[in-house]
């Protein structure tokens, strides 16, 4: 072997009970698994890594990341190794820089400078998904990255940032973009429906589209058009769009959020149990904590920014346009705040992309404005155009009872949704994997051990159809975590949030370590995952 791993608490990821073995590790495969009570000769090895007192598991599988950027630009990636993820899947909520061509390229960085910077850094050398997920293997990474075909961002390239229906040769031209791109490897297709321009297409636009998803096996993961008022109705929108398009489907941070939903997370479930029981084919993720994280500019309505980053800060800019934004956000509710009038003691900022307006982090808007004795709508207008739409904000909308009343269902899996730009950016990004496996599971005992290592590992596997990962079984991928059970905890809080978690000293990929002794090697054994034909 070139590696044993001697005396671990293998917690295998199916769910079932863990049992003490020696694990041998040979050309980046799990070789030999021999249980304690075996009879024969242990494994040995070029190398032996003591696990008496840790479990070993297979990589966590981060099923909602915002790394697509992080990944070409930071080569260390501490957020995520240190938290034992081996695999990310990138392009969700309908955002993302494939497929595109310069127009759209240009755009939808702007766009999403929030959640991932501008890019400036970064040499764009690709436009197709294919050519981006080449750009991964050819630069390497830090962890493993399987990506989702941005349905916004395909709307934004066929039909711009118009709120209208697609005509029917932009229904083909998007219809295209998306065979393209699960041909080239996409393992499915997001959405972002409470961001434009995605949230502009209707529910016979997003069917056809999910048709072509589903003719390559892959699945829709819609950030839906609502957490707050009209939630379930959302849910079972979806659950209802997928049924016709036959395509499976997957819950992108599945919350109920905002003080009208409080305690309603029974509700949801319901619908899910039935919908299940009727034949669908539904997971979904979510983050162990309450805020939420997005930007600022996401709260506006969507008729507010028809027409792209350049038309929202032109309306801004003028009086009686910017005070029938202020309207709908204060009084109407708009639907970029998921119909919920906006509630600006809750709206805190986490991130500018103006180093000048620092002095707003960790603040909330209506601190700010408090500060400035003026009305928070005109803190928040001047802090839009001021960071020209690039500042995010922590929600703080959710609820305990919610939060753990959704994790403990059949089909849920981890997914951090973690946002790694920003002065202060939300704690998920460094530490939901240890937060579920410290907190939820050794402190409040929400989730058996064991239960909770399959949500984060062998359930997201088999939701991407990965017949080699997930899973501690003899001939699947070495992509292990050894960690402590009685130590794991998450180091990032919502004042420290980039401090890394304990109790994790080794990470695999490929059996090569990236994290080793509990510090990041300079491994950089990531790849692109691609769809299984």
């Amino acid at each position: 072997m070139d590696l044993v791993i001697r005396d671990a608490r293998v917690i295998d990821g199916t769910g079932g009970a863990s049992y003490r073995a020696d694990v041998g590790v040979h050309e980046g495969r799990i070789a030999e698994i021999h249980r304690a009570q075996d009879a024969g000769p242990r494994p040995t090895g070029a190398r032996t890594v003591d696990a008496h007192g840790l479990a070993l598991a297979p990589g966590f599988i981060d099923m909602h990341a915002h790394s697509d950027l992080a990944l070409l630009r930071d080569p260390d990636h501490s957020a995520k190794a240190a938290q034992g993820v081996t695999l990310e899947v990138i392009g969700q909520d309908g955002l993302s820089y494939a497929p595109v061509d310069d127009r759209t390229l240009a755009q939808v960085r702007q766009a999403i400078t929030g959640w991932n910077g501008d890019g400036g850094d970064i040499d764009f050398d690709w436009r197709t998904v294919g050519e981006y997920l080449d750009r991964l293997d050819r630069q390497g990474t830090a962890v493993n990255a399987a990506y989702l075909i941005p349905q916004g961002t395909v709307r934004m390239y066929a039909v711009g940032w118009d709120d209208r229906p697609a005509t029917p040769a932009e229904v083909e031209r998007m219809k295209q973009l998306v065979a393209e791109g699960m041909e080239q490897g996409a393992v499915g297709m997001s959405s972002g429906l409470t961001y434009t321009p995605g949230m502009y297409a209707d529910d016979s636009e997003l069917t056809e589209l999910c048709k072509v998803v589903a003719r390559y096996k892959g699945y829709y993961c819609p950030h839906h058009r609502s957490y707050g008022a009209g939630a379930l109705q959302a849910y079972e929108e979806m659950v209802d769009l997928t049924r016709v398009a036959n395509c499976p489907l997957h819950l992108a941070h599945a919350t109920m959020n905002f003080g009208v939903n409080k305690g309603k997370a029974p509700d949801l479930l319901a619908l899910l149990d039935d919908a299940l029981a009727s034949g669908a084919d539904i997971t979904l993720d979510t983050y162990p904590y309450t805020p939420g994280c997005t930007t600022l500019v996401a709260m506006l309505p969507s008729w507010a920014s028809e027409g792209g980053p350049d038309a929202i800060l032109a309306r801004l800019q003028d009086d009686a346009t910017a005070e029938k934004i202020r309207h709908h956000m204060e009084v109407i509710g708009a639907d970029g705040c998921h119909g919920v009038p906006i509630e600006w003691d809750k709206i805190e900022i986490s991130g500018v992309s103006d180093p000048g307006l620092a002095s707003c982090v960790g603040k909330t808007i209506a601190e700010s404005a408090r500060q400035r004795a003026e009305e928070p709508w005109v803190t928040a207008r001047r802090l839009l155009i001021n960071d020209k739409l690039g500042s995010t904000i922590l929600q703080h909308v959710g609820h305990e009872e919610n939060v753990q009343a959704i994790m403990r269902h059949r089909v849920h899996t981890g997914g951090s949704d973690g946002i790694l730009q920003g002065f202060k950016p939300h704690p998920r990004a460094y530490g939901t994997f240890p937060q579920y496996l410290g907190r939820y599971v050794r402190e409040l005992g929400v989730l058996g051990l064991e239960e909770c290592v399959a949500h984060l590992t062998g359930r997201p596997a088999a939701r991407l159809r990965l017949a080699d990962r997930g899973v501690v079984r003899e001939g699947h991928r070495a992509d292990l975590v050894l960690f402590d059970p009685e130590t794991v905890a998450a180091g990032s809080t919502f004042d420290a949030p980039r401090t890394l978690p304990t109790g994790i000293p080794h990470v695999l990929i490929d059996g090569k370590f990236v994290m080793e002794d509990g510090r990041r090697t300079d491994v950089l054994a990531g790849r692109s995952v691609r769809r299984t034909p």
